[in-house]
């Protein structure tokens, strides 16, 4: 029986990578986005088991009228791939704009739990599953994570509770907690600049998007009676740094 996956802000890095390698295992794709050429290139590339769903996830009554208006064959869902997300900026608090915190806290915290609410009826008809990416900023505090390393914990303290309430349904919940990842979010968080990118990115050996596709692949493909609750991954090249301590001179 050929399945079908739902997966949020898919015209980028993780969503697009996680589309493709979903598409070629046979499944069935929902792809939601803002940006209408990314969906009609991914249409073009991956085919009929491609549906795009073109709304800004912080729309709701948009969000709503895209879930009523698929069609049937992509209606029944088996996975949802909570994938949209962001961030704003790398400055410490005392200079943050307080609207890039709203920003970030409306797609990251309040469009995700729309969009889950929204989808769980179906999830648990079909005795689903539901995938949220987070991230170790929801872990391990670092300068300039303020706002965003509080909705990622969110969003891990959610998956653990919604697992918790799902429980009985056989709804599978995964927390995947990402750490340094090359992708288009970079240049979101840093206003678009590539220097910055070049910067963090420069002889890392970050991982990349198609690595977070496998991993989700691997998440959803294990046996029914098998939930991975959470999984943090991260580069070789990147770990804890030294707690700091400040001194009085």
């Amino acid at each position: 029986m050929q399945k079908t996956i739902f997966i949020s802000g898919v015209t980028a890095g993780f969503g697009a990578a996680t589309a493709r390698r979903f598409i070629a295992e046979g499944w069935r794709v929902v792809g939601t986005g803002r940006r209408a050429e990314r969906l009609a290139e991914l249409s073009g590339e991956l085919g009929p088991d491609f549906h795009a769903a073109r709304f800004d996830v912080r729309d709701e009554a948009a969000m709503l009228a895209a879930i009523e208006a698929l069609p049937e064959r992509f209606a029944a869902l088996d996975v949802l791939v909570n994938n949209a997300g962001m961030a704003l900026g790398t400055a410490p608090v005392p200079q943050t704009k307080l609207e890039d915190w709203k920003t970030t806290i409306e797609t990251n915290v309040t469009a995700f739990v729309t969009l889950t609410h929204h989808l769980i009826p179906r999830l648990i008809a079909r005795k689903g599953h539901v995938v949220n990416l987070s991230s170790i900023a929801a872990t391990w505090p670092y300068p300039g994570g303020n706002v965003y390393g509080g909705t990622k914990a969110f969003v891990r303290q959610f998956s653990l509770g919604l697992r918790a309430d799902l429980h009985g349904t056989g709804v599978r919940v995964t927390s995947i907690e990402p750490g340094l990842c090359e992708s288009e979010f970079t240049l979101v968080r840093t206003g678009g600049s590539q220097e910055a990118y070049d910067a963090l990115y420069k002889g890392a050996h970050a991982i990349q998007p198609e690595d977070i596709a496998e991993t989700i692949h691997w998440v959803a493909s294990q046996p029914p009676h098998v939930n991975v609750n959470a999984i943090e991954i991260m580069p070789v090249s990147q770990s804890w740094a030294p707690l700091r301590v400040h001194r009085d001179t």
